[in-house]
């Protein structure tokens, strides 16, 4: 029998390759000649599914939303309101190799978007997710607000900010300080913003 690729798997296989390119090397060093030999393959066989490096940056960024969308979409919503809120927000925090990964890989490419003229691509792909977070975050609020968990009088629309504000600085300061910044110390500082918000007898 004739042997059966997955073409899907084999994808994200060299969008994995690349990421551990860049995370290393930089964004720069990121050519369809360095990811082949990152992932044991030949040139010839990375361009047979990403013909240009274009093609292989935008889906590599992109399995960065989607891999966060797929756990995402996993959560269980078991518990208090407030509990399973906290649950989402750990899916978007690098608590674990696998998410630091990803921080990493969005930074890098939030980099190069800035520092290119016309990374219209990369950047509507940074957009992307950053609107996503943004909505997350509102989504979560909202539905605080509707268990009627919230202190009286918050501007929701502000809160959103400030949660993505949040967001966006801890797993800053997690890529910068692992050492200082760590998991227990991330979910500890984002449980005390959540309980800020909160009313005192809900």
């Amino acid at each position: 029998m004739p042997k059966i690729v997955d073409h899907a798997t084999r994808r994200e296989e060299i969008a994995e390759a690349l990421w551990r390119v860049v995370r290393r090397d930089g964004i720069r060093a990121a050519s369809v000649r360095t990811v082949a030999a990152e992932a044991g393959w030949s040139a010839g066989a990375v361009r047979y599914y990403f013909p240009d490096q274009d093609g292989l940056l935008s889906f590599a960024m992109d399995l960065v939303s989607r891999r966060v969308t797929e756990r995402i979409s996993k959560i269980e919503h078991k518990g208090s309101v407030q509990t399973i809120v906290l649950r989402y927000l750990d899916e978007v925090l690098p608590l674990d190799a696998e998410r630091r990964a990803e921080f990493d890989v969005w930074l890098a490419f939030t980099a190069q978007a800035r520092a290119e003229s016309d990374a219209g691509a990369l950047q509507e792909h940074l957009d992307t997710v950053h609107n996503g977070l943004r909505q997350l975050c509102e989504s979560l609020l909202r539905s605080l607000a509707d268990a009627g968990v919230l202190r009286q009088g918050l501007d929701l629309r502000r809160e959103v900010d400030l949660l993505h504000a949040v967001l966006d600085g801890l797993a800053l300061h997690a890529a910068i300080q692992p050492a200082r910044t760590t998991p227990s110390r991330l979910r500890q500082l984002m449980r005390h913003h959540l309980e800020s918000l909160m009313a005192e007898n809900p």
